[in-house]
């Protein structure tokens, strides 16, 4: 293998990795996010008397922002497939690691790869979810102050 095409594996190996941080990070912020949300709400929402719609919108709205951690949890849910890195070295000896990071570098850049795009999706379906959740509980509130008017 060329210097080159060495030194370029290396830094797609290097990018990936940062990718996949750089999801579980955003992931944490939003889960905790979510979790002040819920508790806000719940803490507001269980000493009120609220109308039906009103219940019926912020019950929906809970909902959904619970789908949301859901979603976000399945994110940094560890893939332990053994397809490629530690997972796969786990079973092997020290001398089938050093020959399987010597050959397989653009197949663990790939797995790598495929591991980031599923954390995006997961993060980019909940960042959906928690908006939606929010509008709805946004919603909630306008009703229960239309309906004290």
């Amino acid at each position: 293998m060329s210097t080159v095409t060495e030194k370029s594996l290396t830094a797609a190996h290097a990018e990936v990795k940062a990718e996949i941080a750089r999801t579980d990070t955003k992931t944490a912020l939003l889960l905790a996010f979510v979790g002040a949300v819920l508790a806000g709400a719940w803490t507001v929402a269980r000493d009120l008397s609220l109308h039906t719609a009103a219940s019926i919108v912020g019950g929906t709205g809970m909902g959904v922002l619970i789908a949301a951690a859901g979603l976000l949890l399945r994110s940094v849910r560890p893939n332990l497939s053994g397809r490629h890195g530690f997972p796969l070295w786990a079973t092997l000896t020290a001398e089938e690691i050093t020959a399987a990071v010597q050959r397989d570098m653009a197949a663990d850049i790939a797995g790598l790869s495929r591991l980031a795009v599923a954390k995006f999706t997961y993060l980019r379906r909940a960042v959906d979810l928690i908006c939606a959740g929010g509008l709805l509980l946004i919603l909630t509130a306008l009703i229960a102050a239309g309906g004290a008017l």
